[in-house]
């Protein structure tokens, strides 16, 4: 039996691999967006929820998975740098944002059959 206060959820998540590596998936994509919006790695880890750690390891996943770095740092400046993401960067971050979206559409209907047949007793 379910909790009438659970609610159905459709969720499908794009993820490029290489290895055991994600090149690019949801989050890196949010924090290529949080980087090029505050031109900092750790400004943009804050404004996700992400340690600095954390953020600095997806940034060093990101830029080792592609065949030249996606960010890259800025020296100088009133704030002493930051960093941006480079042509490549943004060019990966269109290209994934496309493709989900594409994804997205192409589930809905299969995904609304199905959240449709959901509920009732076990």
């Amino acid at each position: 039996m379910t909790d009438d206060s659970e609610t159905a959820v459709f969720k499908v998540k794009a993820q490029i691999l290489l290895g055991s590596l994600i090149a690019i998936g949801p989050g890196k994509a949010d924090l290529l967006e949080a980087i090029d919006r505050t031109g900092s790695i750790a400004a943009a880890g804050r404004a996700l929820g992400f340690s600095y750690r954390r953020t600095r390891d997806m940034v060093d996943t990101l830029n080792a998975c592609w065949r030249v770095p996606i960010v890259e740092g800025v020296r100088g400046g009133s704030r002493g740098g930051g960093a941006q993401l480079t042509e490549v960067g943004r060019v990966v971050l269109k290209h994934y944002r496309t493709l989900d979206a594409a994804i997205q559409t192409a589930a809905a209907p299969h995904a609304e059959g199905l959240l449709a047949l959901l509920g009732g007793s076990a």
